[in-house]
């Protein structure tokens, strides 16, 4: 076993630069063809969040902005927020976090571009769309790319059905037993059973179930993981001021912090912050493109505003906490109990069962949007049920595998798999970018107008791919103005 996590960690350690260079360059090239959207944008990405659905057909209702916001931040926001913030400051030090940062504003262009491109090219599924990287491969660039379209496909199954949803159910169980104090193996035997329980009861309901459980959970989970992280600000202000100095001075090489060197906190904070995020990685789109909006560029939006969501905010809530608890840096790779160590030192032993509870939730609904990924990458391999229904099975499975594993090699192979898929979806996005831009001045223009922006693939008949544009040649409501402005 230790043989196997050596020969993956040494892939990463090289692979990983190639992985790094591809989100700098896309970041600042999106950043710089949008003219910072990123930044631009903020106040639409706060209005656009809370617009209401259009209907799919007569009588049925579409999957909101909102909702599909909550599907992918089930995904974003769960171990990699905690967990993954904890690995990444015991191995790079405080200076990891800065490089989180810094990934999270760069990737948000690049979110922006992905998830537009996903709306862009989704297709017609019987409970809503579906879309992504594999659909704006073959759609935009066209069936030559099928092979890579097909590869993707293949990849984020593997990675978000199986190996990501491992990570979640790990750290459940290591929350459970630092929680409990109970033996290990009973443990998590038992809490594995209860989580393939029921991620089973909810996977098998469709997208429209796992929208509805998503959006009750995650923003529930969130404000009460704020409420604890201010508590403890509030408890520590004097040390905030040093504690951010920190941060900068470790990221910046200024003061170096003992067994963490600078290239260290780089390599940590954009492997975590990329595994947290997911900006670039290609997953995000998948669930982009399940909302019912009235142009794609309200969803690349809203997927922006979740990357800062999930990095800015919630992984900014666990440094606080960690840091704050005077950790020791460079040694083995510590995750979930960590920050549960941090906060019960902090405000309490009781601290150390509420973070297990949030840590379930947030986990548990990533496990669900995971799926969500998984699911609409098998219908783009194949529309037999048999086929999905069997990957179901091994979805529950890798949940109770997972809570059975180990740690650093189940974070290990996380690592592999994001690293091949952002390498893939990169080089797919960087010549369809062009796609997003002229959306966006579209959008712009039209709100340059004051009235609300409505997308109809005539308006760009240019654009790579338009035969292929099906959701947005006026046969759904969302692509009829008057349809829109009248709910609004």
């Amino acid at each position: 076993m230790q043989s196997l996590l050596d020969a993956i960690a040494a892939f990463n350690d090289k692979y990983w630069y190639l992985v790094i260079v591809l989100l700098i360059t896309a970041g600042l090239y999106f950043g710089a063809r949008t003219i910072m959207v990123q930044i631009r944008y903020v106040p639409d990405m706060l209005r656009v969040i809370t617009e209401k659905p259009s209907d799919i057909s007569e009588g049925k209702k579409g999957i909101s902005a909102f909702k599909a916001f909550t599907i992918s931040a089930a995904s974003r926001v769960g171990t990699g927020n905690i967990a993954g913030v904890a690995v990444a400051i015991t191995l790079g030090g405080p200076g990891a976090v800065f490089w989180m940062w810094l990934l999270a504003i760069l990737g948000g262009a690049t979110a922006f571009v992905e998830s537009t491109l996903a709306q862009l090219y989704k297709v017609r599924d019987e409970d809503s769309y579906r879309g992504g990287p594999a659909y704006y491969i073959t759609r935009g660039l066209g069936k030559k790319w099928g092979w890579l379209a097909t590869l993707f496909a293949v990849v984020i199954t593997l990675t978000y059905g199986f190996v990501f949803n491992a990570v979640q159910s790990n750290s459940i169980t290591a929350a459970v037993v630092e929680s409990t104090g109970s033996d290990a193996d009973a443990t998590k035997w038992v809490v594995g059973l209860v989580l393939a329980g029921l991620a089973a009861a909810i996977i098998f309901g469709g997208v429209q179930r796992i929208a509805s459980f998503t959006q009750v959970i995650v923003p529930v989970m969130a404000v009460a993981y704020f409420v604890l992280a201010v508590t403890v600000l509030v408890l520590n202000w004097r040390d905030v001021p040093a504690m951010l100095a920190l941060i900068v001075e470790h990221a910046l090489g200024i003061r170096e912090v003992v067994g963490a060197a600078v290239g260290t906190a780089i390599m940590q904070g954009i492997r975590r912050g990329l595994f947290s995020n997911e900006a670039g990685m290609g997953s995000t789109p998948n669930a982009a493109a399940t909302a019912s909006v009235s142009h794609p560029v309200k969803q690349g939006l809203t997927q922006t505003l979740g990357v800062y969501f999930d990095t800015l905010v919630v992984c900014s809530m666990t440094a606080v906490i960690i840091l704050l608890s005077n950790p020791s840096y460079g040694g083995d790779a510590e995750g979930t109990s960590l920050t549960q160590q941090a906060l019960s030192g902090q405000i309490g032993a009781w601290a150390t069962h509420a973070i297990t509870i949030i840590i379930f939730f947030l986990a548990f609904s990533s496990v669900i949007g995971n799926y969500y990924y998984a699911e609409s990458n098998v219908s783009f391999l194949t529309e037999k049920k048999s086929v999905l229904n069997g990957v179901r099975g091994l979805v529950v499975l890798c949940v109770l595998g997972g809570a059975l594993g180990s740690v650093p090699l189940v974070w290990a192979l996380a690592d592999v798999m994001s690293g091949i898929m952002a390498t893939i979806n990169i080089v797919a996005i960087l010549p369809l970018g062009g796609a997003a831009v002229a959306l966006l001045k579209n959008y712009s223009a039209q709100r340059a107008k004051n009235v609300v922006p409505v997308f109809h693939r005539d308006d760009l008949p240019n654009l790579p791919g338009w035969e292929n544009i099906t959701c947005w040649d006026g046969s759904d409501p969302i692509s009829r103005p008057e349809t829109y402005q009248r709910m609004v």
